[in-house]
């Protein structure tokens, strides 16, 4: 049984590989957390698309996702990048949540998990 961890660190890791299944950590907009929720959304869904590639996978397998945001009134304006984003016809199930995130600059976060190609 083998589990192949990428961007590896001390406290987590970015993505697991198991039976070919991809896991990925939560996204968040690191490089930029004080865009507004469509700036961070579209950071966060460019690093998805990133760490999946590098993974052997991409949106269309998107198994399922859980989306965290700081406030439910921003759930319109991150859907309205995510409508942009996603596979049509290859939509995953998804719950979206308002939460309180570690940082408070963070108003989104991203959980995937997908298959392989």
């Amino acid at each position: 049984m083998e589990i192949k961890r990428l961007y590896v660190g001390k406290r987590m890791s970015e993505v697991a590989i198991h039976n070919n299944t991809v896991y990925l950590a939560g996204q968040v907009a690191a490089s930029d957390p004080g865009a507004d929720i469509q700036g961070q959304t579209r950071e966060v869904l460019a690093a998805i698309d990133k760490l999946l590639a590098e993974a052997g996978s991409d949106k269309s397998c998107i198994l399922s996702t859980q989306i965290f945001i700081a406030d439910i009134a921003l759930f319109p304006a991150m859907n309205e990048v995510w409508d942009e984003w996603v596979a049509q016809g290859h939509t995953p199930p998804r719950a979206t949540v308002e939460a309180k995130l570690a940082n408070p600059a963070w108003l989104v976060e991203i959980v995937v998990v997908a298959a392989q190609r």
